[in-house]
């Protein structure tokens, strides 16, 4: 079989799957694109199509947005399309009955080195947890969710400069050539599988979908533990801490910064400031401030951030809540 002829549904909704749209639209047959349905966003709740979407219909792909993926009319159009592969890309959780549909099943592409990372936040929780390197990884899907046969995958510093915007980049792009090799290794019927488990036999680490409880900002933390869990939740959903601004509990997210490791006898939380800086108290010395949040406000530097205080007092962070 020659990809002219082999079909291929692409499912996935975000930016990180449309540079893999892009690449799989250039040198295979895309026969449809499963997406979500459009959204309200912005002020005027204006009904606003998925990235994945916007791609899809500039080049003429035909786009699928089924509400309900179980839904009859959702799996005989499917059907009818006679796909050789599903392939998916940063996508709801899906029925049996929509990746197994295709001739030789689904695969999947993953922002983490599988095993390791399975779950809804990769990029977030491998930066959090001070990894040195990530990667990506293809493999079969199957019935539990990020465990099927890995098909290929590479390998991807993580640098201390990096973010989880930073390092999202990169593993889109690498993401999408990784990607290409597979679907291209598929087709022509020379590739491998390999079960997840006699790959590792480390202790696994899982990266679970992120809520607003556990972007809380831990201030007891070691300093180096709290820059990590700032910037791998940069630029979202961002890590966020409360202080009393007159008199009223009010939000802060924090984007940026860097920690200072030195002798510290403020209480941890305390906050020391002048027109220019906003330096945090912590276990093993300070947390520097670089760029920040408050609620109902841009994101913004730490001199704007404090020229807007009014000559507020900004005396500690804490979970006010």
């Amino acid at each position: 079989m020659t990809a002219d002829n082999f079909k291929i549904v692409f499912m996935g909704t975000p930016d990180f799957a449309v540079e893999s749209l892009e690449i799989l639209h250039q040198n295979f047959n895309i026969v449809a694109v499963v997406t979500s349905p459009d959204k309200p966003r912005g002020r005027g709740q204006k009904l606003t199509p998925s990235p994945v979407k916007e791609f899809a219909q500039s080049v003429g792909l035909p786009v699928l947005q089924p509400t309900n993926l179980k839904s009859s009319d959702f799996i005989e159009a499917l059907s009818l399309l006679n796909p050789d592969l599903g392939v998916i890309v940063a996508f709801r959780m899906l029925p049996e009955s929509v990746w197994s549909l295709p001739r030789l099943g689904s695969i999947n592409l993953h922002a983490s080195l599988l095993p390791q990372y399975r779950g809804a936040a990769p990029i977030n929780h491998a930066i959090i947890n001070g990894e040195t390197k990530t990667g990506v990884t293809t493999f079969f899907l199957k019935h539990e969710i990020d465990t099927g046969n890995i098909i290929d995958s590479k390998e991807v510093p993580i640098l201390p400069t990096d973010n989880a915007g930073t390092l999202h980049d990169k593993l889109m792009i690498e993401g999408a050539k990784v990607l290409y090799h597979t679907v291209e290794s598929i087709i022509k019927g020379n590739y491998k599988e390999t079960p997840q488990n006699v790959l590792d036999n480390e202790s696994l680490k899982d990266a679970p979908k992120l809520n607003k409880e556990f972007c809380r900002i831990n201030w007891n933390a070691k300093g180096e533990v709290i820059h990590n869990f700032i910037r791998g939740l940069n630029p979202y959903p961002g890590a966020y801490t409360e202080t009393v601004l007159a008199d009223k509990t009010v939000g802060i997210k924090i984007y940026d910064g860097f920690y200072e490791n030195s002798d510290n006898s403020k209480a941890i939380g305390t906050v020391v400031s002048d027109k220019n800086s906003i330096k945090v108290a912590v276990s093993n010395g300070w947390y520097h401030i670089t760029e920040l949040q408050q609620a109902g406000k841009k994101r913004m530097s730490v001199v704007d951030f404090l020229n807007g205080l009014n000559n507020q007092s900004l005396e500690k962070f804490e979970n006010l809540s």
